[in-house]
């Protein structure tokens, strides 16, 4: 994948996502995460290479089956993308909309969906007035509200606190447990680490794979600070805790 004429910011990436997985993806800032993401969801077609979706060769599908095949894809965009001039009830069920779904068909669902997330007292908030970790939440809501059997997220924990990155992941492991193949592009190295889940890391446009841990960025060989040296009791796996702690009114 490249833009224009600049250099490769992929080259030669090949790997497979078994239906029903649950992977990181990380790199440095500007690794190519976001492009890779773009790649998968068809925004992007690559200079050169193939891609595979749902066993279709997208570079061979007809016009009529890439539709088709971005809906069984859902997106949570880093910077949200909601629209401010809808409710947060509108906004979730805006997808279906388009799809040709009558009111009747979705109101219940989409009600129900916004209550899973922990905003089923905000269903007619507007998106201004929600808080960062409310409109992440949300964000998740929309994506998955067709059921997509993939879903790509770009950095849903980069704008919340700690607390509620690990409280936004719990969203995410339970997708998976329903079937939902994730793959989720994330910077926090202490959140993909603590998940145990399988990491694929971008480096200087290369993929390398990872079981349960994710590779740091070339370093210095100096010894590493007392606080920086890992812990020999370091939780090494992600604590679901209670998957319905979402209150209303927090951040």
């Amino acid at each position: 994948m490249r833009y224009g004429r600049s250099p490769e910011v992929l080259k030669d990436v090949a790997f497979t996502l078994a239906p029903g997985s649950f992977h990181f993806l990380t790199g440095a800032s500007g690794a190519g995460k976001s492009s890779l993401l773009k790649l998968i969801y068809l925004a992007h077609r690559p200079s050169r290479g193939r891609i595979e979706l749902f066993g279709h060769d997208v570079e061979s599908a007809s016009r009529n089956d890439l539709p088709f095949l971005r809906r069984r894809v859902g997106v949570v965009f880093q910077e949200f993308r909601l629209l401010d001039h809808l409710s947060a009830f509108d906004n979730v069920a805006l997808p279906l909309r388009i799809a040709g779904a009558k009111p009747d068909e979705y109101r219940d669902d989409v009600a129900e969906l916004l209550t899973w997330v922990g905003l089923g007292q905000r269903l007619w908030a507007m998106p201004p007035t929600l808080s960062g970790g409310e409109k992440q939440r949300l964000a998740i809501a929309r994506a998955v509200v067709n059921r997509p059997d993939l879903l790509l997220a770009d950095e849903p924990t980069g704008n919340v606190d700690h607390e509620m990155a690990l409280r936004i992941l719990r969203l995410f492991v339970e997708l998976n447990r329903l079937g939902t193949t994730v793959l989720i592009a994330s910077h926090d190295q202490d959140l993909v680490r603590r998940s145990g889940m399988p990491v694929l890391h971008l480096y200087d446009g290369k993929l390398t794979r990872h079981s349960g841990e994710a590779r740091a960025e070339p370093r210095s060989t100096r010894p590493a600070p007392r606080d920086e040296t890992p812990q020999a009791d370091e939780q090494s796996e992600f604590d679901l805790g209670d998957e319905n702690d979402f209150g209303e009114d927090e951040a």
